[in-house]
C-alpha cells in the first residue's frame, strides 16, 4: 500500500475537521455569490474564494 499523503492522513484522522473546512468553503462561496454582479461567479473568482493556487 502506498503511503498516505498529508491531506489524506488528516482526513482519516480528523473527518470532523475536514467536514468543517468544507462547510466553511461552501459558506465563503455563498457569500461571494450573493455579493457578485450577474448570475454566475467567474472561474477566477471561485479560485480566489477557495484559495486555489495556480499550478506551477
Amino acid at each position: 500500500m502506498a503511503p498516505l499523503g498529508t491531506a489524506t492522513a488528516t482526513a482519516i484522522a480528523d473527518p470532523d475537521g475536514v467536514a468543517l473546512a468544507e462547510i466553511e468553503l461552501c459558506g465563503d462561496l455563498m457569500i461571494a455569490a450573493s455579493a457578485a454582479d450577474g448570475e454566475r461567479l467567474s472561474a477566477d473568482l471561485i479560485d480566489e474564494v477557495l484559495r486555489v493556487e495556480p499550478a506551477g
